[in-house]
């Protein structure tokens, strides 16, 4: 019986002293965190960055040869030894990617094997405009004048373009969502993969779909954009939807909130002051002249004043069937929905204080 018990037991111990060792050899740099855990939490490296590409098959050596070469690791061999370690050797993903120089080995062989192929990303939410989104490129290293410029419609030759009138930028059309920022190349791409982005999560049968509201889909996008910013409540949209839709019908004006944000957001000292939403509405501005204004101007504003996201612009297409022509905004962000004006004076002598 004790004899039985020694074979596994030394395995055990071959296997702990060759664990140590390799441990030992891969870290004797001092180039140690925790795992994938503090990898994913640790302040990106200094020095400058260095774009390193990996081909698909490439083996682990090569890889390692490629970013010692590049400066991003000290050693290939630790490189390669730790990609073994961990079995990865088949898993190394292929992509451009974008370290900085003296990169951690540990943290090299994680980002690699997770397709991590640059540090910088930038995520657009719902609801943002253009000029949120430049502000947030810009904090990633991107000129956000360059950004800017690279919005204007017509740099870019899409069917999904054709509808924007002439001089128009592309607010409403990049689609929100979490983007990586590589090491080089104009803004344009950038803006083109939010583009393609757009292309791939709004399709073609769903664009075309805006007919069946009697909507060209720019109009329908324009909606949308409206309905991101006003809505809090994801089941609420189609609900607006079927309100804004029934109004225009009707040729009421659609009287939206951040349409009249938008408007007065024209004037930089607006937005110095208060920021590219303003809060709190006052009478005069709700009677500033600009297209935009839906208290003052019939039909819709000439194009979206944000980026919705998919379900905003779903909601157009699939608006609720009701016969609201009213809502207001409660204080927990929900809305009272009104057939008539009666109705929804009452409510917002309930809810607006």
């Amino acid at each position: 019986m004790n004899g039985t018990r020694l074979i596994p037991l030394a395995a055990t111990v071959v296997s702990l002293v060759f664990t140590v060792v390799a441990v030992w050899f891969v870290f004797q740099s001092g180039d140690i965190i925790d795992g994938p855990t503090a990898f994913e939490t640790r302040t990106p490296t200094s020095g400058d960055p260095a774009a390193v590409t990996v081909l698909e098959g490439e083996s682990p050596g090569d890889v390692g040869e490629t970013l010692a070469e590049a400066g991003v690791i000290e050693s290939a061999t630790q490189f390669k030894v730790l990609v073994a370690f961990m079995g990865y050797d088949r898993l190394l993903q292929a992509g451009d990617y974008e370290f900085q120089r003296g990169t951690p080995v540990l943290e090299a062989v994680y980002r690699i094997r997770r397709g991590a192929i640059t540090e910088r990303i930038v995520t657009v939410i719902e609801g943002w405009r253009l000029e949120q989104i430049a502000d947030a490129v810009a904090e990633q290293g991107v000129s956000r004048e360059e950004f800017l410029a690279a919005t204007d419609a017509s740099l870019y030759e899409l069917s999904l373009l054709n509808e924007l009138p002439e001089g128009a930028s592309l607010n409403g059309y990049l689609f929100p969502a979490t983007y990586a920022i590589g090491i080089s190349g104009p803004a344009s791409d950038l803006v083109l993969t939010m583009l393609q982005a757009f292309l791939d999560n709004v399709p073609l049968g769903v664009r075309e779909s805006a007919a069946d509201v009697g909507l060209t889909f720019h109009e329908a996008l324009t909606l949308a954009s409206i309905i991101e910013r006003e809505a809090q409540v994801a089941e609420e949209r189609p609900i607006m939807a079927q309100v804004f839709l029934s109004r225009l019908a009707l040729g009421i004006r659609l009287e939206a909130d951040p349409t009249v944000q938008f408007a007065v957001s024209e004037d930089p000292a607006s937005i110095a002051e208060f920021g590219y939403w303003k809060a709190g509405l006052t009478g005069d501005d709700l009677v500033v002249d600009s297209p935009y204004n839906t208290y003052q101007n019939a039909g819709l504003p000439p194009g979206p004043i944000s980026n919705p996201g998919l379900l905003s612009i779903l909601a157009v297409m699939n608006p609720a069937e009701t016969n609201y022509l009213y809502f207001v905004a409660r204080p927990d962000g929900s809305h009272a929905f009104a057939e008539t004006f009666e109705e929804h004076s009452q409510n917002v002598a309930e809810f607006i204080r």
